[in-house]
């Protein structure tokens, strides 16, 4: 009687098997990415949710309100964030991708998700996917020899190769020259110079 059941009940596993194979396959195949030139316009709509999908709530009770720092760390959690980093002296654009590189180098050894772009001469910016870690990334770039600055949400930090000078846009020293009305006038060094020794 067992081996009888046993042979009735073979063939109903065997077609049971067989549906949720099928139905496998097709939904496999629903998942399969599509070219984009063969998106329609429920296709488009998913994507733009995607894109706009709002960013996880802020819970304010956990934030200590005499650091902001944390405030903006929590608000820029899971969003793209750029970080601006200057080198010192005068580098040529090699030379800050070289540096730049090295510093992204380090902090991928870290860890930190970061792209880098060179920007200019002596200019890089430092791409993160993850914005809460920004901070992060600028205390460690402030503390490079060649760092100049750093910039983060507007914010500029001096990092150790600033001299403590304070910065003046060359357009605005132009123009209090101009208001004033005269011209500076440079003096030759009469001292340093040899060859007005010998004349004189």
């Amino acid at each position: 009687m067992a081996s009888d059941f046993r042979w009735k009940s073979q063939p109903l596993l065997l077609l049971l098997l067989l549906c949720s194979l099928v139905l496998f396959v097709t939904a496999n195949k629903d998942k399969k990415k599509k070219d984009i030139r063969d998106y329609n316009d429920a296709d488009m709509a998913r994507l733009l949710e995607e894109w706009e999908r709002s960013p996880p709530p802020v819970d304010f009770s956990k934030m200590d309100p005499s650091k902001p720092e944390d405030l903006l760390k929590m608000s820029k959690k899971g969003r793209t964030l750029m970080v601006f980093a200057s080198v010192s002296g005068s580098p040529t654009e090699k030379e800050t991708e070289e540096i730049t590189s090295l510093w992204q180098g380090s902090l991928f050894n870290a860890n930190y998700d970061i792209q880098r772009f060179v920007v200019g001469s002596n200019r890089a910016i430092f791409m993160l996917r993850d914005g809460s870690m920004a901070w992060e990334v600028k205390d460690f770039l402030v503390k490079q020899d060649r760092c100049l600055d750093v910039t983060v949400e507007g914010q500029v930090f001096p990092g150790k190769a600033d001299e403590g000078q304070a910065k003046v846009d060359p357009k605005k020293k132009n123009n209090n020259n101009k208001k004033k009305g005269k011209k500076e006038e440079k003096k030759p060094d009469l001292r340093g110079n040899k060859a007005s020794k010998q004349e004189l």
